[in-house]
C-alpha cells in the first residue's frame, strides 16, 4: 500500500487497538487514546497525545478536535458519535472480537490499515506459537477445572478468548464465557481455581471478600487457596498483551510446571478456615 494512502492521524478508543498499533511498530500515528490506552500501553503517556473519552461516552468534539484520519472503536460504542465522526470526513473502524481467531484478524486490519501488513502477520505468528508452547508443556497433565470472571457486580464469565486461553494453558474452563451467572451457579460447578480480571480495576480485585460474600469458602479453590486476581488488562485487552495473561494463567493453574509473573496476586488466607473460626467464637 503506497504510504500516501495509508492514514497518518489515528484516535484510538479501545486500549486493544493502542497495544496492537504499538505491537506492530505504528504507536507515532495515534494523536489521541483514552487514559485506559495508558494502562495497557504505558508508553502512550509520553507526548503531546489527547486524552480523549472511551467508546461508550465519547464526545464527538473531542474526537474531531484531533482532526483523524481513523478513528479505532469497540463494542459497545455510540452510534450517534459513529454517525459525526463520519460526517467530520474521518474512517471509523468498529471491532467486535470473540476468540483469538478475531483477535488475529483486527490485528491484521489494523497493521493493513497503516501499511504494515507483514509486521502485523509476525506478530500474529509469534502470539500463536507461544500459545502453543504453553499448550505443548502441559500436555499430559491434570486439568482442574477453572472459573474466570471478568466482572463481580453481577459476576460475569471472561470472554471466550480467555476461555480458549485457560485451554491452552492446561486448565478446563467451566461458565458459559461472556455470560452472566450467579454465585450459586458457580458454586454448584466447584471450580479448583478461581480467577478474578475485573475490567478497569487494575489488580486490586478484593479475593477475600468476595469469597466470603458469596458463600465461596467451601469450594475447592477456596479450601486450597487457589484463588487469584490477575491485571485486567492482561486478559481482558484483545491484542498482543494477552500474553501477558496466558503466563499468569499458566503459572495460576499449573504452579510446578510454570514460573510466578508478574500481574497476578493470589489469595493470602484460606476464606473457609477464617468462616470456621469466626463461627466458633460466636
Amino acid at each position: 500500500m503506497p504510504a500516501s494512502h495509508t492514514v497518518r492521524r489515528i484516535v484510538t478508543l479501545q486500549p486493544s487497538a493502542t497495544a496492537i498499533l504499538a505491537a506492530i511498530g505504528q504507536l507515532d500515528r495515534v494523536v489521541a487514546c483514552t487514559k485506559y490506552c495508558a494502562e495497557a500501553v504505558p508508553e502512550i503517556a509520553s507526548g503531546s497525545r489527547l486524552i480523549v473519552a472511551d467508546s461508550w461516552t465519547a464526545h464527538t468534539s473531542e474526537i474531531i478536535a484531533a482532526q483523524p484520519d481513523l478513528v479505532i472503536a469497540a463494542v459497545p460504542y455510540q452510534e450517534k458519535a459513529v454517525s459525526e465522526i463520519l460526517r467530520a470526513g474521518a474512517r471509523f473502524l468498529g471491532l467486535a472480537p470473540r476468540t483469538l481467531a478475531d483477535i488475529y484478524t483486527d490485528i491484521a486490519t489494523i497493521a493493513g490499515t497503516v501499511g504494515a501488513s507483514s509486521r502485523g502477520e509476525g506478530v500474529i505468528a509469534a502470539m500463536q506459537r507461544r500459545i502453543e508452547e504453553i499448550r505443548a508443556r502441559t500436555l499430559g497433565a491434570v486439568r482442574p477445572r477453572v472459573f474466570c470472571e471478568e466482572w463481580g457486580k453481577p459476576i460475569i464469565a471472561s470472554q471466550t478468548w480467555v476461555a480458549e486461553l485457560i485451554e491452552a494453558a492446561g486448565g478446563q474452563c467451566v461458565g458459559k464465557p461472556g455470560c452472566q451467572m450467579s454465585s450459586g451457579e458457580v458454586k454448584a460447578l466447584d471450580p479448583e481455581i478461581l480467577i478474578a480480571a475485573w475490567c478497569g480495576v487494575a489488580d486490586r480485585v478484593p479475593l477475600e471478600k468476595i469469597i466470603s460474600d458469596r458463600s465461596w469458602q467451601q469450594t475447592s479453590a477456596a479450601r486450597a487457596g487457589r484463588v487469584y486476581c490477575i491485571r485486567d488488562e492482561y486478559l481482558n485487552t484483545p491484542a498482543p498483551t494477552l500474553l501477558r495473561g496466558l503466563e499468569a494463567l499458566a503459572f495460576a493453574i499449573h504452579p510446578t510446571l510454570f514460573a510466578e509473573v508478574s500481574g497476578i496476586r493470589q489469595i493470602t488466607s484460606r476464606p473457609h478456615l477464617l468462616h470456621r473460626e469466626s463461627s466458633a467464637l460466636g
